[in-house]
């Protein structure tokens, strides 16, 4: 069969997103057992112990359709935030509300702001969409949001900034953020990403909730996958003004949040104990990996997220694999010889120092 007779130039001429390997793959692969994964961010604390117990009650009523307005969770939102559920919209993980978005704002041929080093489901959306990115190289590690700003072409419709950013870690500050706002024209889309926003702790940092005005279309993203732990039953949520989020629910599929995400992210939000034990965790698993590193001479960036981009070196991430130590190589996005590396427990962090000292040695 020839597929090009059938699917668009733009989609064949994607690279399907490659996530990072299970621990079960790699302790198959390699026929070995105890292994740590610190590559793709979760938390590794576990799941909220509230959410499991909402999930496990909920477990009966599976023969039944999840609310397909997420009802509950989307009103205790509001009262989180202080808002009118008009402003909530909630998602099969923020990777459904960034499609979501690129399918409502993006025409074909239009374009896109990102940056060069931002999350790749952005470019991924936006090109199987059969628009194209306008791509802005990072300053250092960081966003260049002056850059981004004169980017924008008269055919430009969104703009993608996540903050903190994957894979960097880095953030942009309050008055950059603010400086960005008035060059922006009105009639684009500014959506910022705050999957890690629960792990800053930096007083310039800016709230994005906080510049929903009139006059200005902007979108935050959340997430419950990472300061709750509940990356596996994909739950995120968006807010903007009502109109917006009248747009999105024209598009969003019936019944996208299943019912065991809806209770557990319900259940999460009030579980501050564990909120407060995994960004300690982060805190201090943060100062041991830095402090590590700068011992052993290895170039990382900064991060305020719940992970480092570290320069481990070419091959280095495939390496450690047979000790069983998972880490996700960044050259897909474009850091040869970096790898991601997630905070895990103090025990996790430990091995995975141990073995870079160990290559050290045998260099």
């Amino acid at each position: 069969m020839d597929i090009r007779k059938y699917v668009p130039d733009w989609v064949l001429s994607l690279t399907p997103y490659q996530p990072g390997k299970p621990i079960e793959e790699v302790e198959r692969e390699y026929g070995i057992s105890n292994s740590v994964k610190i590559a793709s961010n979760e938390n590794p604390l576990g799941p909220s112990p509230k959410a499991l117990e909402a999930i496990r009650a909920a477990l009966p009523q599976l023969n039944l359709y999840p609310d397909g307005d997420a009802f509950y969770l989307k009103q205790r939102l509001a009262d989180k935030f202080g808002l009118d559920r008009s402003r909530i919209i909630v998602g099969n993980g923020s990777n459904e509300l960034i499609e979501m978005i690129v399918r409502t704002f993006l025409r074909v041929g239009e374009s896109i702001v990102a940056a060069e080093h931002a999350f790749a489901i952005y470019h991924l959306c936006v090109h199987a969409a059969g628009g194209r990115t306008i791509t802005v190289p990072h300053t250092g590690f960081a966003f260049d949001l002056d850059a981004m700003a004169r980017a924008i072409e008269a055919d430009t419709r969104i703009i993608f900034l996540d903050n903190p950013n994957n894979p960097t870690g880095t953030i942009y500050t309050r008055a950059d953020w603010e400086a960005f706002l008035e060059r922006v024209p009105p009639n684009v889309v500014i959506v910022v990403d705050e999957a890690y926003f629960e792990f800053v702790d930096d007083p310039d940092y800016p709230d994005s909730l906080a510049y929903h005005t009139e006059g200005r279309v902007l979108v935050t993203l959340r997430t419950f996958s990472k300061i709750c732990g509940l990356a596996g039953v994909r739950v995120g949520y968006g807010i903007s003004s009502p109109e917006v989020i009248d747009a999105l629910n024209r598009i969003r599929q019936p019944f996208n949040v299943n019912t065991l995400a809806q209770v557990g992210a319900l259940a999460a939000l009030d579980d501050t104990e564990h909120i407060r034990r995994t960004q300690d965790n982060n805190r201090h698993g943060l100062v041991y990996l830095r402090q590590e590193l700068d011992r052993l001479g290895i170039e990382y960036a900064p991060s305020w997220g719940n992970f480092l981009l570290v320069k481990v070196g070419p091959g280095v991430s495939q390496q450690l694999l047979p000790q069983g130590i998972i880490i996700r190589p960044m050259e897909g996005y474009g850091y040869p010889g970096y790898a991601r590396v997630s905070v895990g427990l103090a025990e996790e962090n430990e091995r995975f120092i141990a073995a870079m000292e160990k290559l050290q040695t045998q260099a």
